[in-house]
């Protein structure tokens, strides 16, 4: 596992768009409104991104790795890291989850689902074989006390109200996620619901969904600019 779970590593941004496939296994519908399906993905997914935010605007860890290995400068165990190792992955999976409940199809959202948490559960069992050669008897310590997956909400609100919370970062960051779970939900969203009739005949939907994913690009548009000429409204989060 912790093998596989360093080739997931070192290839996951090729593996995971490689998921999306599984948003068109057919199979019994989840809702029988697609449009109710899409909405709800979207809103779980927002959860996922507000998780990630959260994460990276209270205690940002640097374990994007190194050379495409496993690396870490540190052990973060303050933020939202003192409610679970891994809140960015559980970020990630409601983004994923989002998806798959906008496919509207059980065996999609199944699948897409199962296929995210084995492939990140290898990519965590292979950071923590880093973290535990690394630190030793620290990271043991921080797992008896911190879930793996789960969050625990004891002392949430201490720690959102102990420190700053860096919003360019979050900008910084993660500007351009969101992007990445609205397209292919609005996209999975306006396929299914084409497939009861002409999109004329439900403006009001199509139009919802046009306007979101407006709302999205343009906020990562202006995220990317800013970012790129190296604006000071942007610089205390670098």
């Amino acid at each position: 596992m912790v093998a596989l779970g360093n080739f997931f590593f070192h290839w996951r941004t090729r593996v995971s768009p490689l998921l999306l496939l599984l948003l068109f296994i057919p199979g019994p519908k989840v809702f029988a409104d697609p449009f109710a399906a899409a909405i709800l993905g979207l809103v779980v997914a927002f959860v996922g991104q507000l998780i990630r935010g959260t994460t990276i605007g209270y205690d940002y860890i640097v374990r994007g790795g190194r050379d495409h290995r496993v690396y870490a400068d540190g052990l973060v165990t303050e933020g939202m890291f003192r409610h679970s190792r891994n809140p960015m992955y559980v970020g990630k999976f409601f983004m994923v989850l989002g998806a798959g409940i906008a496919s509207n199809r059980w065996p999609s959202m199944l699948a897409i689902s199962a296929a995210y948490l084995f492939m990140y559960q290898c990519v965590i069992l292979a950071e923590e074989e880093y973290l535990r050669r690394k630190f030793g008897a620290a990271f043991d310590e921080y797992c008896r006390r911190v879930p793996q997956w789960l969050p625990t909400l004891r002392g949430i609100g201490q720690t959102l109200s102990g420190s700053t919370f860096q919003w360019r970062r979050v900008i910084v960051k993660g500007y351009s996620e969101p992007l990445g779970w609205t397209l292919p939900i609005v996209g999975i969203g306006l396929y299914n619901i084409s497939q009861l009739g002409d999109l004329k005949d439900r403006p009001a939907q199509v139009t919802t969904l046009l306007v979101v994913t407006g709302i999205v690009v343009v906020f990562g548009l202006i995220a990317a600019i800013l970012k790129r000429t190296r604006s000071p409204v942007l610089a205390a989060g670098r």
